[in-house]
């Protein structure tokens, strides 16, 4: 499974949180030089309008698909231009975008943000509401789990990017050589990996050092909702049904060393997607691309299948992974940026990205005859968009991440992360986890019930 090694971002308490709404109250420092930014009280007009003036953005992202939109919407706005600048990813570019705001200059107009992250910019006031440009108007672009990512209340922080629904990436030769059945529920998988690794010592039927995203993807396929969220009022609790069904289960696998003990993005990682030591993945739609590029050795062997079901028959899944656009409040320009990032995610630039390997949030591309009929040499010719486009349909749209998930998740080894490493059981691992996240948001000034 996947492990990002995230840092953490801390100083995201609430105490921060009224500073930063103090600070923005007092600056608007964005990357453009216009000062016609707004709270998109103008609407379409507005974004028509600062179209028509121009101006210069300034752009804060990592994902590489981005360029090519640049370039394309330049080309349709001659009187736009865009610095496409790379921040730093993940946490790197949140801490340098909280310095930024809290500094009042060097703020971008428009930011790259991940799901799990967006809580804590939208509590702090720190990302503009884009309902005013008419944002709220979009639910019905996008599948649900991307949706209600970027929604906080009444509002719209951001546009979504891309999407992560899960999926089950498979060596079918591997599977085929031992006689064993693709599982289509967890306790299938569990049977199948003592299969596997019984074989052959050398498989196992995946790799997992413990990683924090995942294991909420798993919580929120399997119903848990270990989150709640009401402004600054949060909880947390971790002995729901769901949280407990992924803790046993995965715990046996634990149990009986059926995990290789291997850490995602290494390079003994990518070996083993290319020999087949790895046989199946559980992530995100976004993996395809790193699997060509990683593991070319696997191509022709792989497939990709239905997440596994908690129980069989159920249709549900969940989201691993993925981003959205925002316009930090500083922005100099918001109508402008607003344009961009609609154009980016909703308009003309979502096929530019998609061709350059993303995979989309927008459902009528999800849905396209030429996005599910899509073959990947990769896969065998498999037509696996079907698969992906499938699993967004199924992912329930009332998971919520805390507005503090950045700290959270960098706990997540020192609790969870235990029962990787020693005899902490997985269900202790997550107690303490529960434990260390609302400690933190009590002493940031959340107010934190069971």
């Amino acid at each position: 499974m996947i492990n990002t090694a995230r840092r953490a971002l801390r100083g995201i308490g609430l105490a921060s949180v009224l500073a930063l709404s103090l600070s923005l109250s007092l600056t608007a420092c964005g990357g453009s030089s216009d000062d016609s930014g707004g709270d998109g009280a103008n609407g379409a007009a507005g974004v028509e309008a600062a179209l028509d003036k121009g101006g210069t953005l300034t752009v804060w992202a990592w994902e590489p698909t981005l360029k090519r939109v640049v370039k394309d919407f330049e080309a349709a706005h001659p009187k736009v231009k865009i610095k496409l600048v790379n921040a730093g990813t993940h946490d790197d570019q949140y801490t340098a975008l909280q310095n930024a705001v809290s500094a009042g200059k060097g703020v971008p107009d428009v930011a790259q943000i991940e799901y799990y992250a967006l809580g804590q910019f939208s509590l702090a006031k720190s990302i503009s509401d884009l309902s005013g440009f008419g944002a709220d108007k979009l639910a019905d672009t996008y599948s649900p789990g991307p949706w209600n990512a970027v929604k906080s209340g009444k509002g719209v922080y951001a546009l979504p990017m891309d999407s992560g629904p899960m999926a089950l990436y498979y060596n079918k030769k591997v599977f085929d050589r031992h006689g064993i059945e693709v599982p289509d529920t967890w306790d299938g998988y569990v049977e199948a990996a003592k299969k596997l690794h019984e074989a052959d010592p050398k498989v196992y039927i995946t790799n997992d050092a413990g990683d924090a995203g995942f294991t909420t993807s798993m919580i929120w396929q399997a119903g848990g909702r270990p989150y709640q969220v009401d402004g600054t009022k949060v909880s947390i609790d971790f002995s729901d049904a769901g949280s407990t069904a992924y803790a046993t289960t995965w715990q046996r696998l634990i149990d009986d060393k059926l995990l290789a003990p291997i850490t995602s993005w290494s390079d003994e990682w990518y070996k083993g997607l290319a020999d087949g030591t790895i046989a199946t993945l559980a992530t995100g739609a976004w993996m395809p691309a790193n699997l060509m590029s990683g593991a070319p050795g696997g191509s022709g062997s792989w497939r990709v299948a239905p997440l596994p079901r908690w129980k069989t028959g159920e249709a549900s899944s969940a989201e691993n992974g993925g981003s959205a656009l925002a316009v930090p409040e500083a922005s100099g320009d918001k109508a402008l940026a607003y344009a961009f990032i609609e154009y980016a995610n909703a308009g003309a630039g979502v096929k530019s990205r998609i061709k350059e390997g993303a995979f989309p949030a927008t459902t009528a591309d999800l849905t396209s005859k030429d996005f599910l009929d899509t073959k990947f040499d990769y896969f065998g010719g498999q037509q696996a968009n079907k698969v992906f486009s499938t699993s967004a349909s199924e992912v329930a749209d009332d998971w919520s991440y805390l507005p503090f998930q950045v700290y959270a998740n960098s706990v997540f080894n020192d609790t969870v992360g235990k029962a990787y490493a020693s005899g902490t059981r997985l269900i202790q691992g997550l107690a303490d986890w529960q434990k260390a996240s609302r400690t933190y948001g009590t002493d940031q000034g959340f107010t934190v019930s069971e």
